[in-house]
């Protein structure tokens, strides 16, 4: 069973609430969806790249 999480910054409402993804650990790496379209497919990339991608964020290198 694959366990998908949203950030715990996700609020109930409002735009924070509202434009979620989530993330979940997958055989083959990392899977992201739309949390508004949890049914339709999602996208897979690498722990590595995910990572990385998450550390460019948490640097600013990343305008968000």
């Amino acid at each position: 069973m694959i366990t998908w999480r949203k950030s715990t910054r996700s609020g109930g409402g409002g735009a924070g609430g509202q434009e979620c993804v989530e993330v979940a650990q997958l055989s083959e790496g990392i899977g992201v969806r739309d949390s508004k379209h949890p049914a339709a497919c999602h996208l897979s990339v690498s722990a590595a790249a995910f990572g990385e991608l998450l550390g460019r964020i948490r640097t600013g290198k990343l305008d968000l």
